[in-house]
């Protein structure tokens, strides 16, 4: 199962990629701006329930695909290209493990514990 849901995270970071590729943005801004999702950690300075909160939220795939439509379909590439950025982001998160988080601890995430084998 790890397996198949490694590589349907692949194919969707692949897919974002193939959508920044139909913007008008340089290259370079793709991997300038993919790690900007992740300042939502700012959140643990709080607490771990705010951070958790802040996190899941900007990590969540449903909010890219809300930016990613509604800048389509006003027709602003720069709400689109926040859109793919948050997915892809969401994307490369959980190729490397990072889940969404439970509110107890930052390591605790849908995906399991991080870090244990």
């Amino acid at each position: 199962m790890k397996n198949l849901l490694l590589l349907e995270e692949l194919g969707q970071f692949g897919f974002a990629i193939f959508l920044f590729g139909q913007l008008e943005f340089q290259w370079w801004l793709f991997p300038l701006c993919l790690l900007l999702p992740d300042f939502s950690m700012v959140g643990y300075v709080i607490n771990p329930k705010i951070g958790a909160w802040m996190y899941n939220f900007f990590h969540h795939k449903l909010l890219a695909i809300i930016v990613l439509i509604l800048g389509f379909w006003l027709k602003i590439s720069i709400v689109e290209f926040a859109g793919i950025i948050l997915w892809a982001h969401s994307s490369m998160d959980r190729i490397f493990g990072y889940g969404l988080k439970f509110e107890d601890d930052f390591k605790h995430t849908h995906l399991g514990v991080m870090g244990k084998k």
